[in-house]
């Protein structure tokens, strides 16, 4: 993984203690609304993570797979991605 992985690492546990402070808000019974929040904070985060990761990705192997004639493997890789995301 070419991406900054102290940025990423520190992301992730932001985001899994967002998901322990969950877990405790519906064992609390705390308001949906605030739990709901929570959520999407949460999702914001893996949403960041994730674009990182990929933004990384494309700048460094799909870039040095178009350099080395590699090119069609690592579109294919892409679209997948891409057809996850879109789901």
């Amino acid at each position: 993984m070419k991406s900054d992985r102290n940025k990423i690492v520190r992301l992730l546990k932001t985001a899994r203690g967002q998901i322990d402070g969950v877990l405790k808000m519906i064992e609390e019974d705390r308001y949906c609304i605030d739990i709901s929040n929570q959520v999407m904070a949460t999702e914001a985060i893996l949403r960041k993570v994730n674009r990182q990761i990929l933004h990384d990705h494309i700048g460094s192997c799909v870039n040095e797979a178009f350099n080395k004639d590699d090119q069609q493997k690592k579109i294919e890789e892409i679209m997948i991605i891409m057809d996850k995301l879109t789901k």
